[in-house]
Parts: structure tokens; sequence; C-alpha cells
């Protein structure tokens, strides 16, 4: 199950960041169709928010065809937004953790990192 990591410092709003982080758990392939969500009461105890902040979250989801709200029963994953090529096992991944492992050996940051990242797509985008 995800688990939801709320950063009160990036100025972005909590329920966008639990939405963001849904999202990249179905591209990564940690949610599928059919796995359920945290309940509201679980991601207020975990992370202490209002619960509205949650069900904001989840009606986005659900707005987006990711999720459905079963009433009793709780949120559950609908879509997939995943490719294989994106997985947590896959060839890709694994150059990708052993660029990452490099870019730190070197002594960069994550900053720099993420910066270096955004660099080379926009390049790539072009």
């Amino acid at each position: 199950m995800i688990e939801f990591r709320i950063d009160r410092r990036s100025g972005v709003s909590t329920y966008l960041q639990i939405v963001q982080q849904v999202r990249q758990a179905l591209r990564l392939g940690l949610l599928k169709p059919g796995d359920r969500l945290p309940t509201t009461r679980e991601v207020v105890e975990a992370i202490a928010v209002n619960p509205n902040t949650v069900n904001k979250a989840y009606r986005e989801l659900e707005h987006e065809g990711l999720a459905e709200g079963r009433r009793g029963v709780g949120t559950f994953i609908t879509a997939s937004l995943g490719s294989e090529a994106g997985g947590r096992e896959t060839p890709l991944r694994r150059e990708l953790a052993e660029w990452m492992d490099r870019a730190l050996g070197e002594g960069l940051g994550v900053e720099d990192i993420d910066a270096l990242y955004q660099d080379v797509r926009r390049d790539r985008q072009s």
C-alpha cells in the first residue's frame, strides 16, 4: 500500500501532492488497477492532514478516471499510467539507478541531479 509523504515547504498544496504521488506510483507500477488506497482515516493518522484534503485528492483521482470510491469499502485504483519499460525491475530503471549512484559518487547533490535531469529533458523535448 502507498504511504504518502508531504513536504509542507514545497509550495504545492497537500491534496495535489497526494494526487501526484498516486500518479507516480501508477507510472512505476507500484499501484495497479484493483489496489485499494489507504482510507481517509489512515492517511489523516499517518500524515496529520485534514480529512477534507484527502477526500479532495481522492475526488480528483476519480475525476481523472484513475480511482473509484466504493461507499463503505474504500477507494480503488481503476486505471494504470505505467508501461513495462518504467517498472521497478527493468533494465532501464537499473541503468538509471547506476547513473544516479555515479552522480552522487562524483559529489552531485540531489538538487544538482534534478537540475541536470531537467536540462537534459528540455534538450530532448525540443
